[in-house]
């Protein structure tokens, strides 16, 4: 299995080869798992859920064996199928439940099916999970209440045509720095800001190199893309396929739980150390959404499959966001 992620540059890797080596007499099939990180990271919480859960169901019929780090790690997916990068698309999910109901329905089959036809059948996206919670900006020189606020800015994005649109879509300077050189360049003021959640921010202690301003305008859910090798997937008979297709249920489950978690120490931290956090009033947040709007038409023109995916992430988005108006209907009253 592949898994990548839009978590900055990141990449990680989920890879499964099936094979008839019954270890111990009875196991059919081994699934290698890697996700680029560590143990204090989602990734690694729902591999354990996966691990766990893929063992038990299947009674020994599958075994997963974990590598956490860079060990088989591969490059991200959007090289081969830039659709994916819809999930970086910024304002077009409002909150925890609407993207939770969004990954996890049929916008996720959309774009597994428009992943194996990328990719003449070879990767299948089994699921979408979350892997930081939601990206926000964060500066080292002042507050940033609306887009005015983000002129001139030098903000760091990864060395990708799309965030770097919408940097400039907000009047800010995009500034492609490798992740591992990050702390440095907030230190020498090579870059004043990025667009991290929480707990990248925390994990890296980047407030010591100067990043004191987070305005929590949450511009894009951090996805978590997770494939597996098509074949070997259908390779396990139905009543296996069945089980990983849950365990990757759990999976998503718990990356979605995860950041919600771990997030409330790191904003409580940051703040501790005398951190900026500014939430922005709705009208701000509209005016962010304003000004980042023409992204989605650069999306459609640029990007193979873009329109597609992008209709696909529109009608997904509205029938969450009707869903739930339906019951607050049912629940406030």
């Amino acid at each position: 299995m592949l898994k990548t992620f839009t978590k900055v540059a990141a990449t990680a890797a989920l890879l499964a080869t099936p094979f008839a080596a019954w270890a111990d007499g009875h196991q059919e099939f081994t699934i290698r798992a890697t996700a680029n990180s560590n143990e204090n990271d989602e990734d690694y919480d729902g591999l354990v859920v996966f691990k766990n859960y893929v063992e038990a169901a299947s009674n020994g019929r599958i075994g997963v064996e974990m590598f956490i780090g860079t060990q088989l790690c591969s490059g991200g997916a959007a090289g081969i199928m830039p659709f994916v990068q819809v999930l970086d698309l910024p304002y077009l999910m409002s909150d925890d439940r609407v993207a939770e109901a969004v990954l996890s329905g049929d916008f996720t089959r959309t774009m597994r099916d428009m992943g194996l036809e990328a990719t003449d059948g070879a990767l299948r996206l089994m699921t979408i999970g979350n892997t930081g919670g939601w990206r926000n900006f964060a500066n080292t020189q002042r507050r940033v209440e609306g887009p005015a606020d983000m002129e001139g800015l030098k903000i760091r994005t990864v060395v990708a045509d799309l965030p770097q649109e919408l940097v400039r879509a907000l009047g800010a300077s995009p500034t492609p720095i490798p992740w591992p050189e990050l702390f440095t360049s907030f230190q020498t003021g090579v870059v004043e800001g990025s667009k991290n959640g929480i707990t990248d921010i925390m994990g890296m202690k980047f407030p010591d190199a100067g990043l004191q301003y987070v305005t929590l305008d949450g511009h894009a859910y951090m996805g978590a893309l997770w494939f597996m090798s098509n074949e070997n997937f259908m390779a396990m008979p139905e009543d296996l396929r069945r089980v990983v297709v849950d365990g990757f249920s759990q999976l998503q489950q718990a990356t979605f739980a995860s950041p919600k978690r771990k997030s409330i120490d790191a904003y409580a931290a940051f703040v501790e150390g005398g951190g900026d956090l500014y939430v922005p009033s709705p009208e701000q947040k509209a005016a962010f959404a304003e000004a980042a709007a023409p992204v989605q038409d650069w999306f459609r023109a640029n990007v193979d499959g873009g329109n597609e995916i992008l209709d696909a992430m529109l009608a997904a988005v509205g029938d969450a966001e009707a869903a739930l108006k339906a019951d607050y209907a049912k629940d406030l009253n």
